[in-house]
C-alpha cells in the first residue's frame, strides 16, 4: 500500500488488527474450554472441557487469514484447513454461531455436527473446515469450475499448511486449476510444521512457491507474520485470477506458536524457537506500527478489549445453548440410492 496516505494506512491497519485481534481471542477461549481451566475471559469449565474432540488453533498466524481476507467479497468463496477457525472469522463467519459449534450446540453454524475440523458457512461463503491434509484443495478447484461455468467474477482462495504440498491433491489442483485457468488464489498457510514433524525434514526442493511455478502457476512469498505484506500481495495476486488471467500461489511464511492440538505441550520443539517466533507475533508488529501512524494506545487498547468481550459473550451463550435433539441425527443426511436428501 505504498501510494496510500498515512492516515488511508492506519484505517486498513486498524481494521487488520480488528480481524487479528477477533481470531486470537476466539482461539483462546476455545483452547481453554478445550482444556477445561480458566481462560483470560475469566470463564472456568470446573475442571471439565466444554469443546471436546481435536481442536487446532492458529495462533500466531492471524495475519495471513486477515490479510487475504481484507480482499475477499461476501460471494467469494473459501476453503480450509483443519485449523481453520481464523480463515472462516476473516471471511465473515458468525463468532457466535461458530464458538457453540465448536462447542457441539444446536445453535452452531452447523447444528453442533461439524464442530472444530468441519466447520462452515456457506452464507458467507466459506465451504468447509477439512480434517484431511489437502483436501480442501480439490474442493476448491471444483468450486472455482464451476464459478467459471457460471460466468461470475467471484474468486475462491484456498487455505492449506505447507505438509499438503507433498500430497497427491496438491499437484492435482494446481494443474487443472492451471488447464482451465480458474479463479483460484491458492494460499499455503507454511507454519513450519507438519504435525510434530520440523517441514524441512519432511519436504526437498524449494517448497510450496517453486512447485507452483514448475505448472505454470504463477507465485509469490511473503512474510506471514506482517500484515501489511500479506495484505499487499493477497491484493496483487488476486487481481489477475479474478481478471480471469488463472490461478495464482501465496506462500505465507509464519510459525504455529502452539502444539499440534490445543492439548499438545509441543516438547518436541526447541524453546529458542519458539521464542523467537513469539518475538515476531503479528498482533505486537501491527500493533507496534500503528503506534508509529499516530494511533493513540486508548485505540489499540479499545481493539483489543472489544474483541475479548465479543468472544467472552460468545462463550457464555455457547455454554448456555441447547444440546441438538437426537432426531437431528437424521437430517442432512444423503439417500446415495435414490439422490435425496433428508
Amino acid at each position: 500500500m505504498s501510494d496510500a496516505t498515512a492516515p488511508q494506512r492506519r484505517a486498513r491497519l486498524e481494521a487488520l488488527l480488528r480481524t487479528m485481534w477477533r481470531i486470537r481471542a476466539f482461539e483462546d477461549a476455545a483452547e481453554a474450554a478445550s482444556q477445561g481451566g480458566v481462560s483470560a475471559f475469566g470463564q472456568t469449565a470446573g475442571g471439565e472441557a466444554t469443546v471436546r474432540g481435536p481442536l487446532h488453533l492458529s495462533t500466531g498466524q492471524e495475519a495471513v487469514a486477515a490479510g487475504v481476507g481484507l480482499h475477499l467479497r461476501r460471494d467469494d468463496l473459501l476453503t480450509s484447513t483443519h485449523r481453520g477457525h481464523g480463515h472462516t472469522l476473516a471471511k465473515g463467519g458468525d463468532l457466535r454461531r461458530m464458538m457453540a459449534e465448536l462447542h457441539g450446540r444446536a445453535s452452531g453454524c452447523n447444528g453442533g455436527k461439524g464442530g472444530s475440523m468441519h466447520i462452515a458457512d456457506f452464507s458467507v461463503g466459506m465451504l468447509g473446515a477439512n480434517g484431511v491434509v489437502a483436501a480442501g484443495l480439490p474442493i476448491a478447484v471444483g468450486a472455482a469450475q464451476a464459478v467459471k461455468l457460471q460466468r461470475r467474477d467471484a474468486v475462491v482462495a484456498c487455505f492449506f499448511g505447507d505438509g499438503a504440498i507433498n500430497r497427491g491433491p496438491f499437484l492435482e489442483a494446481l494443474n487443472w486449476a492451471q488447464v482451465h485457468l480458474l479463479p483460484v488464489l491458492f494460499v499455503c498457510e507454511d507454519n513450519r510444521w507438519s504435525a510434530t514433524t520440523a517441514t524441512e525434514a519432511l519436504t526437498a526442493g524449494a517448497g510450496a512457491a517453486a512447485r507452483a511455478e514448475a505448472i505454470g502457476v504463477a507465485a509469490c512469498t511473503v512474510d506471514g507474520n506482517d500484515v501489511e505484506a500479506v495484505a499487499d500481495a493477497a491484493a496483487a495476486q488476486l487481481a489477475p485470477v479474478r481478471a480471469g488471467a488463472g490461478p495464482r500461489l501465496l506462500h505465507a511464511q509464519t510459525y504455529r506458536v502452539k502444539g499440534h492440538v490445543s492439548v499438545d505441550p509441543a516438547s518436541y520443539r526447541d524453546a529458542a524457537e519458539v521464542e523467537r517466533a513469539q518475538g515476531r507475533d503479528p498482533i505486537a508488529l501491527a500493533e507496534q506500527r500503528l503506534q508509529a501512524l499516530g494511533a493513540p494506545a486508548a485505540t489499540i487498547e479499545s481493539i483489543r478489549a472489544q474483541a475479548m468481550a465479543e468472544v467472552a459473550a460468545a462463550v457464555e451463550a455457547a455454554q448456555a445453548a441447547p444440546w441438538p435433539e437426537a432426531s437431528a441425527a437424521y437430517t442432512d443426511v444423503q439417500d446415495v440410492g435414490n439422490d435425496r436428501w433428508y
